[in-house]
Order: structure tokens, then C-alpha cells, then sequence
């Protein structure tokens, strides 16, 4: 199963390890990514965080064949967890409610260990038919 990310997943560095369930997405510590010295920014945090949620709605969407709806989000909210440090940042989407034209989205960011996430993020989000 395979989809692009938005360009902004680009800009981030973002690359997708597919796998049998909703993809999880790397992105690299560089200087597009700096906060104060030695932690990944927090907007490239939330980013990262929003990309993996489309991700995993993509991939929801693709397996009940609606590959080609349109989505929109809603609304975002991240908790910051713990500062990100100098290595590769990892995030999975999770839908907890796929319905007709509304869909939740939960997100959590790590480094080293699933288990202890350095953000998190729930999104909303509306669905259409494609055009």
C-alpha cells in the first residue's frame, strides 16, 4: 500500500517505513529540525506528528477502498512530552474512530523506546469522496 505525504513531510526529511499496519514515518535530526541546540524543534515535532496521523488515515482509508477521499483537518492537539534530542525521531498514527465524513487520529512521536514518546498528538479530521 503505498501514498505520498504532503510536500511539507519532504521539507522535514520525513521518509515512510511501510510495513503490514499504518506506516511509521523517520525523521532525521539536522539543522532544518534545530530547536535550542541539541533538541529537535517543536514545530517540526508537531509536523512530524500531523504527517503520521494523515499516514495512518491513508492507510485506514485504503483498506476499506476509499484510497481516493479527500481529507481536511479539523483541529490538532499536541502534548509535549520530553525534549527531543540529537537522533532520528520516529511516529505512528493510530484512527481510534473512522466514520463516513469524520475521522479521531492519535499520533505519538519517540526516539529510543515506543514506550516512552516524546510528543503526542490527537487529530480530527473530515472526509469526503474524491472529485
Amino acid at each position: 500500500m503505498s501514498f505520498a505525504l504532503p510536500p511539507y513531510a519532504e521539507l522535514l526529511g520525513i521518509t515512510i517505513e511501510h510495513g503490514d499496519g499504518p506506516p511509521i514515518l523517520d525523521m532525521p535530526f539536522g539543522s532544518g529540525v534545530l530547536g535550542r541546540p541539541g533538541f529537535v524543534h517543536g514545530g517540526a515535532l508537531s509536523g512530524l506528528l500531523e504527517m503520521a496521523a494523515v499516514a495512518a488515515l491513508r492507510h485506514a482509508l485504503a483498506v476499506e477502498d476509499r484510497a481516493g477521499a479527500r481529507i481536511k483537518p479539523v483541529n490538532v492537539t499536541v502534548d509535549f512530552m520530553r525534549g527531543g534530542r540529537e537522533k532520528v525521531t520516529r511516529a505512528q498514527g493510530k484512527v481510534s474512530r473512522l466514520g463516513n465524513r469524520v475521522a479521531n487520529v492519535e499520533a505519538f512521536a519517540w526516539q529510543d523506546d515506543p514506550d516512552r514518546p516524546v510528543a503526542a498528538a490527537r487529530m480530527n479530521f473530515l472526509i469526503s469522496a474524491s472529485a
